[in-house]
Formats: C-alpha cells, sequence, structure tokens
C-alpha cells in the first residue's frame, strides 16, 4: 500500500549524505534524484524514503506524531541501523530493545529531527 514516505529537510545535501550511508547499510540505493527531492529503495515494488526541501519554500519543520519505521529481519540488524544512525549524527529515542510481545525496535532522530526507528517482530 505505501509506495514511499518523504521527509522534509532544510539541508538536502546533508540529508543526503546521512542517508545515503544509513540506507546504504540496508541494501538501499538513490532511486530518484533531483534538485530538490532525493528517494531510496531496495526495489521497484518495495516501498522508498524520500528526502525533499517543502515546495511551498518554507522551511521544513518535523511532524509531531510522525515517523517512519524500517522493517529489518532480524534484532542484530535493528542494533546495527540503530548504531549506524546514532554514528552518522542522529539523535536517540530510545535504544534498542523488546517493545513488547514479539516486537523489537529503537528509536531515533535524522539531522533534521525527523524521528525513525528500525524494527523486528518475531
Amino acid at each position: 500500500m505505501i509506495g514511499y514516505v518523504t521527509l522534509g529537510t532544510n539541508d538536502l545535501a546533508r540529508a543526503a549524505r546521512f542517508y545515503d550511508e544509513l540506507l546504504s547499510s540496508i541494501g538501499a540505493k538513490r532511486v530518484f534524484d533531483m534538485e530538490t527531492f532525493i528517494a531510496w529503495g531496495t526495489g521497484p515494488d518495495q516501498p522508498g524514503v524520500a528526502v525533499t526541501k517543502p515546495f511551498d519554500g518554507k522551511p521544513a519543520t518535523v511532524g509531531n506524531g510522525v515517523m517512519v519505521a524500517l522493517a529489518m529481519d532480524s534484532t542484530a540488524k535493528v542494533d546495527a541501523l540503530y548504531a549506524k544512525a546514532i554514528e552518522l549524527g542522529a539523535t536517540d529515542e530510545g535504544a534498542p530493545g523488546p517493545r513488547g510481545p514479539g516486537f523489537y525496535a529503537g528509536y531515533f532522530r535524522d539531522l533534521d529531527g525527523n524521528k525513525l526507528n528500525a524494527f523486528f517482530m518475531g
């Protein structure tokens, strides 16, 4: 159902460097690259993540309650992606760990303050 999720940024080059490194660690690569919009994905039939400068020209702001959840296929991969995000300058929003029966997740904010998590269900 979800094709892609877009996150706002006020510094596209900085956001691109962050997501190039972060998302390449889980096999994603740039699938769309324009002057104000960059998207990453793992395949044409898979959901993607994009960053963009807002179309209206106003500053990007963080959506309260908005979060992008990145599915991993193991707890080790959750730990690794979370660690990579922190290494790249993300801020901690909840270290990886169990969050209920069968749900394991780590939460962080990117360089623009957008909230993401890496999660594993199983």
